[in-house]
């Protein structure tokens, strides 16, 4: 993403499953759906700290069916 910020004082690196996140490191979103390969048990553990900007609407484990090059859609919701 063509967005550059700074870490915010309550990043973390692990997250409630399906919360939206800014990975500064990657200037990308992570959306954590399930354990991940760094985890230490059932917990979404990420490679480094991130900011949680949100959380998904509904259940996050319907990112497991999505593939690499697929496009997705994420919008904001007040």
């Amino acid at each position: 993403m063509p967005v550059q910020t700074a870490l915010e004082p309550d990043a973390r690196q692990v997250v409630d499953k399906g919360a939206v996140c800014f990975w500064v490191e990657g200037s990308s979103l992570a959306l954590p759906y399930g354990p991940t390969p760094i985890a230490q048990g059932d917990e979404c553990r990420l490679v480094s700290e991130v900011n949680v900007l949100g959380q998904i609407e509904g259940d996050p484990r319907a990112l497991a069916g999505v593939r690499g090059g697929i496009d997705i859609r994420v919008e904001r919701v007040e």
